[in-house]
């Protein structure tokens, strides 16, 4: 992801190149994805097991990372003041399961320098991804320069690689698509992708409203699939980095996280990945 073979556009290049993309957009997005066999290994692997509380303890990130474990799940989804403890946790004993740390949460506008020291201290210690809030302030205000420098700074940080396994830190953006208007979702997407993100994610979760909807997985999948012509090489489709989507915020049940992934999603935040795999069990909740 070296930052040299990137293209640089001015906020008013970008917003040429929104408008185009707005012109060139659907009503909507009415393909539909497979969805795994509702078994528990086959749900399993979807999910990012998430405790993002700022009171939360030790006791209950060894707890997050314990069920992670017991239901083999994808990923623990937590605060980078977590990371370490987790990393150890799992790294030492489970080390398929990945540690993802929030950048920026929730608000998405502490300074960059912030953000660039809030990963690194996660990748140094462990994290293998970084879910990272952007700023919408700067995206409201149409200072796209200003949103893609911010996920570009943080992107070379997750570029660096991890310490133990010797990776690319995998980024995926938040963009709280509930809080923005279309044209503004579509903005936020093709500066994340361009920046170098590897996922869209619809959601923190935090703000009031804040969740994921089929409509917006829809739009991300569309954006993500290089719809637009938009992407990092020049070979076409062969040439394109996939990028991926992540639908987190109010997915509690087996047929929320059903509808996510039969409308795009790659993967899935929720607080409730207990809750889902007992109930894709047949246990009963």
């Amino acid at each position: 992801m070296a930052t040299s073979s990137r293209r640089r556009y001015t906020n008013e290049q970008w917003a040429d190149i929104i408008n185009a993309a707005m012109l060139r957009l659907p009503s909507e997005n009415a393909a539909s994805y497979p969805t795994p066999n509702a078994i528990p290994a086959a749900v399993a692997p979807y999910i990012d097991h998430t405790l993002l509380k700022l009171d939360a303890t030790e006791s209950q990130i060894d707890q997050l990372c314990a069920e992670a474990k017991r239901w083999n799940l994808k990923a623990v989804c937590i605060r980078a003041s977590h990371v370490p403890r987790a990393a150890q946790t799992l790294h030492d004993n489970t080390p398929s399961i990945l540690v993802a740390s929030v950048v920026g949460f929730h608000e998405g506008t502490q300074s960059t320098a912030e953000k660039v020291a809030e990963a690194t201290f996660a990748v140094r210690h462990g994290a293998t991804e970084l879910d990272m809030v952007i700023n919408a302030v700067s995206l409201r205000a149409k200072n796209y320069v200003a949103v893609y420098d911010d996920i570009l700074a943080v992107r070379e940080v997750a570029g660096a690689p991890h310490q133990q396994q010797q990776q690319m830190t995998t980024l995926k953006c938040i963009l709280e698509t509930t809080a923005l208007t279309r044209e503004q979702v579509v903005a936020a997407s093709l500066i994340a992708i361009e920046a170098g993100a590897d996922y869209l994610k619809t959601s923190t979760g935090f703000v009031q409203g804040s969740r994921a909807r089929v409509e917006d997985v829809r739009l991300l999948r569309w954006l993500a699939d290089g719809r637009v012509g938009l992407g990092d090489g020049d070979g076409g489709d062969e040439g394109r980095r996939r990028v991926k989507v992540k639908a987190s915020g109010g997915i509690r049940t087996v047929r929320d996280l059903m509808n996510m992934i039969e409308a795009g999603a790659d993967r899935i935040g929720t607080s409730n990945g207990v809750g889902i795999m007992r109930e894709v069990g047949g246990e009963v909740v």
